[in-house]
């Protein structure tokens, strides 16, 4: 098999399969049309390469990224397709294994969880199912890795046992004529030569418009097909009067679904509540439950910034301001390089950019505690426990993923927001996600909460976020009343099993999300850094006598009057803000430049002097609230294919940080 394609419903174990079955991955940019990266691997032995696709319940899509496997399966040619099934739900998996059963490439399935489904007292009949599928089923605990060198090896040595499936599910004298029609009709334009004509007619016979798109029909035969669409759907209403074509056409997959498992499974009640029922009498409890959620994330502030963190970021800031910095001057001064590159390099890049990846580890650190919630299955709890609160609002449970996400990076979350199937939804859960405080803030974070509020870091950093959550959904009720006023929606999650975590797993999606601050440090932040130190060196005569004479001095002075209603109406801090539309990790490097500082400590003693408590405060909630980075506007460009949106969105955030930074400095000036 040389290009395998791996198809599952989500939550079914899909990514730990692929991790176990690949010796190397890569995202190959994204799918055509589509936010969703496009993750091929090499198989171990390098007999061939895997292609994941997105986790779907059928291949009728309701979301716009679903329809990347449809595409997918009418243009490409897989060798074979590896369908990773659920064992503990394996009647809702089994609908789409039927689906790739008529899709006539030869199959293997691989029945995972094997584990779950025993502890929940459900025996599967391996060799009866296989029989009765007429494929080779292989049963997996994907997780720990067992049954996966035996997938392997069906996969890559055993190729006769995977021809292509011989199944044919007879829907009907009605139905059967229509797909020969349909058949004849479609002949001449589908695209891959193996592609099964029979399939394809039941994806248009469901109206799935992924399929009819890939397709690619002329206007002639687009008109053919409808009339018999049309014809067929009158048909059948003569015998099936309150059943549409889809309809119809699932309850007789349904009905083969039930024989299969009434044959094949054998459940016994169970003796004892699960682990997973266990658990979720705590975790999900309607009182105790978010209470509960809230301690979990208050902890992982502390991890992030007082147990853990902090002490890290300190030993990195030794190293960087100390013996790195110590060899870089010394090799400048071997190479007898001129003074103006000196200064470039040690105050304008090792300053700059070193004065953020000093918080290298907080950002790890929250990165690996949000893919370990994602690993376990808490994250979906988080979803169901909370949808109530966010229908109250306007959205529905699926917000809280992307919002989440948004935790760690805006630009990952607003495509994530693509996995929601209503418009209206998806739209505004990408116009709120820049409020989830990233992970680019959290240098500023550190940074001023380290200098005025030590004793309390973590409380301050988490009513940050609060206060990013809480206006997230004062906005959402208000933009769903006005903007989104008259559109419905409906809410569909599956919860999995809690699971552990593996070492391997979990690192590689820290990593995973991790890089892409690693890659802002090299290009961003480093490209910026340089810009700032120029502006700061040169000023309208040639080289400044000093910063305030300086371009930076310049800009910052034009927005300075703008800010002092805030608390913070400096040059500098006007200069740090706008440079911190390119970044948000910018405004440090921005100070760092600014206030000369040596090393980190050096720069808290600077800020120190420049801001009370109360104007480091509202100077925070501001990096929280206004203009998204460059990245994420390009995003959000993109995910709306809208300039009228992506406009909205900066101008908002900028409105609100100004009120809200009045309100809290202002106010805080009455109280203190």
């Amino acid at each position: 098999m040389n290009n395998t394609a791996l198809i599952g419903n989500p939550n079914t174990g899909k990514t730990s399969l692929f991790n176990a079955l690949t010796s190397s991955y890569q995202y190959v940019g994204n799918w055509s049309g589509v936010t969703v990266e496009k993750k091929v691997g090499q198989l171990r032995n390098k007999a061939g390469s895997i292609t994941d696709l997105p986790g779907v319940y059928s291949l009728n899509p309701v979301s716009r990224d679903e329809g990347v496997v449809a595409t997918f399966l009418v243009g490409q040619e897989p060798s074979a397709i590896v369908n990773i099934v659920d064992a503990s739900q394996l009647e809702r998996n089994l609908y789409l294994t039927l689906q790739m059963l008529e899709y006539g490439k030869p199959l293997l399935i691989g029945l995972n969880m094997m584990d779950v489904a025993e502890s929940r007292g459900v025996h599967i009949q391996i060799e009866v199912l296989s029989r009765m599928l007429g494929v080779p089923v292989i049963p997996l605990v994907a997780r720990t890795g067992k049954g996966c060198h035996e997938l392997l090896e069906v996969m890559t040595h055993n190729s006769s046992q995977t021809a292509a499936p011989d199944w044919i599910l007879d829907y009907g004298e009605t139905i059967e004529q229509a797909i020969l029609d349909i058949s004849r009709e479609l002949a001449k334009f589908v695209p891959n030569p193996s592609l099964s004509t029979r399939w394809a007619a039941l994806q248009l016979l469901e109206n799935n418009q992924a399929v009819r798109h890939a397709l690619k029909l002329d206007d002639d035969c687009s008109r053919r097909l409808d009339t018999l669409l049309e014809g067929t759907e009158r048909s059948l209403a003569a015998t099936h009067p309150s059943m549409t074509l889809t309809h119809y056409l699932r309850s007789v997959r349904m009905a083969r679904i039930q024989e299969i498992l009434k044959s094949a499974v054998i459940t016994q009640p169970k003796a004892h509540p699960t682990l997973t029922d266990r658990i979720d009498q705590m975790a999900m409890h309607p009182f105790w439950g978010v209470p509960l959620f809230l301690t979990f994330m208050y902890v992982t502030f502390k991890l992030t910034f007082d147990w853990l963190g902090n002490p890290l970021s300190d030993m990195l800031d030794t190293f960087i301001s100390g013996p790195l910095s110590t060899f870089i001057s010394g090799a400048l001064e071997a190479l007898n390089v001129s003074g103006f590159t000196a200064a470039l390099i040690l105050d304008g890049i090792v300053a700059g950019v070193g004065g953020v990846l000093v918080f290298i580890p907080q950002i790890f650190i929250l990165f690996l505690i949000i893919s370990f919630i994602e690993d376990t299955g808490y994250m979906a709890r988080i979803t169901v426990m909370l949808d109530r609160l966010m229908e109250m609002v306007g959205l529905n449970g699926k917000s809280l993923i992307p919002f989440i996400i948004g935790f760690g990076c805006n630009v990952p979350a607003i495509m994530a927001s693509r996995g929601i199937e209503q418009e209206k939804e998806r739209t505004l859960t990408m116009l709120l996600v820049p409020l989830m405080s990233c992970s680019a803030r959290l240098p500023v974070y550190a940074l001023f909460a380290g200098v005025f509020f030590a004793r309390s870091q973590a409380l301050v950093v988490f009513s940050l976020y609060f206060l990013g959550i809480l206006l997230t959904l004062l906005l959402a009720k208000l933009f769903s009343r006005t903007i989104f006023k008259n559109q419905k929606s409906f809410y569909f999650m599956e919860l999995p099993p809690y699971r552990l975590p593996q070492g391997r797993t979990l690192f590689r999606s820290t990593w995973e999300k991790g890089k892409g601050f690693l890659r802002k440090a090299g290009t961003f932040i480093l490209a910026g850094s340089v810009l700032i130190w120029m502006m700061s060196y040169l000023g309208p005569g040639g080289v400044a006598e000093s910063m305030d004479d300086s371009f930076l001095a310049y800009v910052g002075g034009l927005i300075a009057p703008l800010l002092q209603p805030v608390g913070f109406g400096t040059w500098q801090a006007g200069a740090a803000l706008m440079t911190g539309f390119m970044a948000k990790e910018v405004v440090v490097s921005t100070m760092n430049i600014i206030y000369h500082a040596p090393d980190i400590n050096g720069l808290q003693v600077q800020i120190s002097s420049a801001f009370t408590p109360l104007q480091a405060y509202s100077f925070m909630s501001f990096i929280l609230l206004y203009t998204p980075c460059l990245a994420t506007v390009g995003v959000l460009r993109k995910e709306t294919s809208s300039w009228k949106w992506t406009a909205f969105s900066v101008a908002y955030a900028v409105l609100l940080a100004y009120l809200v930074s009045i309100v809290i400095y202002q106010g805080g000036k009455l109280i203190f």
